[in-house]
């Protein structure tokens, strides 16, 4: 698969780190980020490399040359093979794709060159091939929600709605953001009313025409059924801003960005939802009764800070009660992620059990009246998940306020800890007093 790398940015507000030089050219632990993009492609098989420059773009082009020689920083053969599209005018982040859409006879990876990333990416590209859309957005939860653009989608992946920053939100929302990794099928390009003879000019007066790649070829998209996200934990941030630079190379030197590589083995910390993140309320029906326990998104902010996955596992059975409906269900989560996401913290996942065994409810939904596999005490939830992120079990956690969450993680194979002021003896591994303590103290 053709990989194209997008790297014609002029990176003014990092410019206080490196002025003089490209910013995919940024060096992390010495290496230009650009050369640690291009290795984590070679290794998983992704050589063939189109690159689009523009500013200080002969920097790049005389470091890489077109691939068949030796990095200038370790000396090691690059061994993949590199073009160059040359914008002379700005084009936008999207407008070089279709000067270039002769080479683009297939599915095509579309990266950023200013982003750290360490990712599965033939994952990726099996999730692509499963769901036969046209783009697959490489999508995750970040510390900002509250300003970045958000992917809404449907329980199969299909996105429904885009909303870029300008766009009205809805009060409670997924954390699902576009990493900017995505692969795409070259009949958008097709599709779109932009064409290559539109691109860079336009008019009497030869100003030059940019497009946006979020907002002109793919948000339309949205609602098709022909563009899906690919929710992964790992790691991808860009360096848009020396902030955010000095962060990815901190990421790097505790070897956070490598780790969260789904090829490698996960450390997680699996939650109880009522009574370990929101105040207990008994059965939780009502939206507005969901509130945050004091100090619960600082000890999920310090879980993501950790390389720990955060992951909510959850008996519903109020679902299979009938008393409250999936979609109720969805936007009490929302909510959940929403108040989280205002205070910098997010769950990599969330796992919920609709099953309840036992008959005789009115109004009850009888297809859920079963006993499964996934209802705490039992396992299950917590090995989907060991499955869906290559957890290791013995050396991740379950966290809750009840026995069945401290039997659902010794069943698991979990060390376990009890929270919630309970003097209770279930076998769990440590009691604390809270999800906060028990972050400070034994994570």
């Amino acid at each position: 698969m053709k990989v194209v790398i997008m790297a014609g940015g002029k990176g003014t507000r990092i410019s206080s780190v490196a002025s003089d030089i490209p910013k995919p050219m940024i060096r992390i632990e010495g290496i230009p980020v650009l050369e640690r993009e291009i290795k984590c492609l070679k290794e998983q098989g992704f050589d063939d490399i189109l690159i689009t420059v523009s500013h200080l773009g002969n920097v790049i082009m005389d470091y890489f040359g077109d691939g068949s020689g030796n990095s200038l920083v370790t000396g090691q053969p690059f061994r993949v093979h590199i073009e160059y599209y040359f914008e002379n005018e700005p084009l936008g982040n999207a407008g070089a794709l279709f000067k270039i859409q002769d080479k683009l006879t297939e599915d095509f990876l579309l990266l950023n060159a200013d982003a750290m990333f360490d990712v599965d990416f033939n994952r990726f590209v099996e999730y692509h091939k499963q769901h036969g859309g046209l783009v697959t957005l490489f999508t995750h939860p970040n510390s900002h929600p509250y300003d970045s653009g958000l992917i809404i989608a449907d329980s199969n992946g299909a996105v429904e709605k885009w909303l870029a920053k300008e766009d009205e939100r809805p009060k409670y929302y997924r954390n699902r953001v576009n990493a900017g990794l995505h692969i795409i099928n070259p009949k958008v390009l097709e599709l779109s009313s932009i064409n290559a003879d539109s691109v860079g000019m336009a008019g009497d007066n030869r100003m030059p025409v940019k497009v946006d790649l979020d907002r002109q070829l793919l948000k339309p998209l949205a609602g098709t059924g022909k563009m899906f996200c690919y929710d992964s934990p790992e790691y991808v941030k860009d360096m848009g801003t020396p902030d955010r630079y000095y962060s990815v190379c901190t990421d790097y030197k505790e070897g956070r960005i490598a780790g969260k590589n789904l090829k490698n083995k996960q450390k997680a910390v699996f939650l109880d939802r009522d009574g370990t993140i929101n105040k207990y309320v008994g059965f939780l029906r009502n939206i507005d009764d969901f509130e945050l326990i004091d100090g619960v998104a600082e000890a999920i902010r310090k879980i993501n800070e950790s390389g720990y996955l955060a992951i909510v596992v959850t008996n519903q059975p109020v679902i299979a009660r009938g008393e409250v409906s999936i979609s109720e269900l969805k936007d009490i989560h929302n909510k959940m992620e929403t108040l989280l996401g205002k205070e910098g913290a997010y769950l990599d996942a969330i796992y919920y059990c609709p099953h309840h065994p036992h008959k005789g409810y009115e109004g009850e939904r009888p297809e859920l009246k079963i006993d499964c596999d996934c209802r705490k005490p039992k396992p299950g939830m917590l090995l989907k998940a060991a499955n869906d992120f290559n957890i290791d079990l013995p050396q991740s956690w379950m966290v809750g306020d009840g026995e069945n969450d401290i039997r659902a993680g010794i069943n698991a194979g979990c060390r376990t800890a009890l929270v919630g002021n309970s003097s209770e003896d279930y076998g769990q591994t440590i009691t604390e007093d809270s999800l906060l303590e028990f972050v400070k103290k034994d994570l």
